[in-house]
């Protein structure tokens, strides 16, 4: 287990709200907790009127009405609906690694869940932020400005270790959400596939969106010659000859697995980014934000 200290710098809160004054109106429509839904039954202000279907609360129809035309009516309302978010970040070993004088991919992911964290938190809707590896590690969801500061320093000490158990982690992190929310999943999803496919799937009724964090190292394969490979969750080596061949096979395999999430996350409606830890966190918040469907 890695115990090092993963700092979030001041500067970067500042420069968030900078960023988020720019887009202001894209984000107040992807995480407003002030938005507005029409919804049968017990909500603010009656807007409204339609006809009873099956399946409707007795208590929305308006008897008045009936009593007047022998026929159900139910009342519509507008209510103010917030949005939960669920931020699931990948704690495992594989997440520790750095090729270089970037940061690591699980400090770039840590940037990335406290910053969608930020801009829910400016718009009081609820968060939260559950790291997994082996297991997870459930938080419950809160909304407010203190939260937030605690939740930046848990993640700041976090311990990050063990294999990635995605399938399993999800599915348990899966029952703990009660209603429809905006899920998002940080990791750098380099586990089996059929893995990946079953979380997907999982959350496939919430707002969903995936986040692939990779060393620029890890996306394009730069070392050439004899090599001596380590997994860093399992810790095994690997001595072996990297040649120009060898290097464009792990490219194609590379591709076809971040396509394959790709084309997964568009069958159900999911989002999915890749960033690699050299691009500029805030031209990473920048795309998945100016990308977002609505």
């Amino acid at each position: 287990m890695s115990d090092k200290r993963h700092n979030i710098d001041v500067e970067f809160f500042r420069q968030l709200d900078r960023f988020t004054f720019m887009v202001r109106k894209r984000i107040s429509t992807a995480y407003a907790g002030s938005r507005r839904s029409i919804h049968s039954g017990k909500g603010l202000d009656t807007i409204g009127y339609r006809s009873y279907n099956q399946g409707d609360e007795l208590r929305s129809i308006d008897w008045k009405a009936y009593a007047r035309s022998e026929k159900l009516y139910v009342r519509q309302f507008e209510e103010d609906k917030s949005l939960t978010t669920h931020i699931l970040l990948d704690s495992s070993k594989s997440m520790d690694y750095t090729g270089g004088k970037d940061p690591s991919k699980f400090e770039y992911a840590t940037m990335l869940a406290a910053g969608f964290a930020y801009l829910v938190t400016k718009d009081n809707d609820k968060f939260a932020i559950s790291t997994f590896s082996e297991e997870i590690d459930i938080t419950k969801p809160r909304r407010g400005r203190k939260y937030l500061l605690n939740t930046i320093e848990r993640l700041e000490t976090a311990k990050v270790g063990g294999k990635t158990e995605i399938d399993e982690c999800t599915t348990v992190y899966g029952k703990a959400i009660s209603s429809r929310s905006l899920v998002i999943i940080i990791s750098d999803f380099l586990q089996d596939p059929k893995e990946i496919e079953s979380a997907i799937y999982r959350f496939a009724d919430h707002d969903l969106i995936l986040v692939q964090v990779l060393d620029r190292t890890e996306s394009s394969l730069v070392i050439h010659g004899h090599s001596r490979l380590i997994d860093l969750e399992s810790g095994v080596k690997m001595d072996t000859y990297i040649s120009e061949d060898l290097k464009n096979q792990y490219q194609k395999k590379l591709d076809e697995h971040v396509n394959h999430i790709g084309d997964i996350c568009s069958k159900v409606g999911a989002e999915f980014y890749t960033f690699t830890t050299d691009i500029p966190i805030f031209d990473a918040f920048f795309h998945t934000i100016s990308r977002r469907k609505w």
